[in-house]
């Protein structure tokens, strides 16, 4: 019984032991500097955290299911220069199309998402149909996603906003930022999906045993088509919130973003091996990864060094994940 109780303690602290020391680094973050742990720096932590975390909610469905989406971080980019060129002011001298009035704001979001949904539609066809793997075709993806875009913009910033838009990231509703809202909104629906639609059972199922699940009758083709097109629906739409909040976009931004959504993930819980995680799992990681860089920048660290820590953090979430799969089996 006792050596049980000393296996289900040591277990507990492997398993979570990126979150734990994440926690104490907080912990000691606040106590030895100024103005952490204040309200202002909640909000403004929770506005960072709102477009990663829609990005994360994406993904999590691609690595549910034993894959991933190397195509996101170039997809938020796409997403975020879609949103800019149709939504800049009339007087502005480099606007993209003079001659257009900019759209309604909602409408623009919707666009964007199903464009990106479009993309991301084919990314899980050639996987679903063709059988090739997740990492090669959001590759693929990824270098055809990019190239479109700087095609579409010939590599120009974008800025020039309509206020409507950047009021999307400065506005506030009940004293909580939109941003937020929005990733309130999109974690409710994801939840909804995974939890209570007969799509979350199917996604599930082919993430735990795809042999199995088409055995039972579970349409797994259709199923691995409708999470890459609603992961990059998710993607259009975390660039068009970091669009709002930067002001000005470039086929340049998101870039990267791809691997800290896997890794928040991660680190959250949900299986690389597939068939396990949550919407939760998504919200614990991406807190963790943006406490982290808050944390490594009140300490003081060189900006360039806290490319190494988060490289450590998912190679140990990562790790850790692959033994639990192994002790497992």
């Amino acid at each position: 019984m006792e050596k049980t109780n000393k296996k289900q303690i040591t277990d507990f602290l492997i398993n979570n032991g990126v979150i734990i020391v994440m926690f104490i680094l907080v912990i000691y973050t606040g106590f030895t500097t100024d103005n952490f742990f204040t309200s202002n720096n909640l909000l403004n932590l929770l506005v960072n955290m709102s477009s990663r975390l829609v990005i994360a909610l994406g993904i999590a469905g691609c690595v549910i299911t034993a894959g991933c989406d190397l195509s996101a971080g170039r997809m938020i980019g796409f997403g975020a220069c879609i949103s800019g060129v149709l939504l800049q002011r009339m007087d502005y001298s480099q606007k993209f199309f003079p001659n257009m009035e900019p759209m309604n704001v909602f409408l623009v979001a919707v666009i964007v998402m199903l464009i990106c949904a479009a993309f991301g539609s084919v990314t899980g066809f050639f996987i679903a149909y063709l059988s090739v793997p997740p990492f090669i075709a959001t590759l693929a993806m990824m270098e055809i996603v990019y190239g479109i875009n700087m095609i579409f913009t010939n590599a120009t910033p974008l800025g020039g906003y309509v206020s409507n838009y950047t009021n999307v990231a400065s506005g506030k509703f009940l004293g909580i930022s939109y941003l937020i809202w929005i990733a309130i909104i999109v974690a409710a629906i994801t939840w909804f999906i995974f939890n209570m639609t007969r799509h979350g059972k199917y996604m599930y199922a082919v993430g735990g045993n795809p042999q199995a699940a088409e055995v039972a009758g579970v349409p797994v083709k259709t199923t691995l088509i409708l999470i890459y097109m609603k992961a990059a629906a998710m993607y259009g739409l975390a660039g068009f919130m970091l669009g709002a909040k930067a002001g000005g976009a470039s086929v340049n931004l998101g870039l990267g973003y791809e691997m800290e959504a896997i890794a928040a993930c991660t680190i959250g819980g949900v299986s690389v091996t597939g068939g396990r995680g949550r919407v939760t799992s998504a919200i614990v990681g991406v807190t963790v990864f943006e406490l982290l860089k808050l944390a490594l920048q009140y300490l003081g660290m060189d900006a360039n060094a806290q490319w190494i820590a988060i490289g450590i953090v998912i190679f140990i979430a990562i790790s850790l994940d692959i033994r639990k799969y192994i002790a497992k089996k």
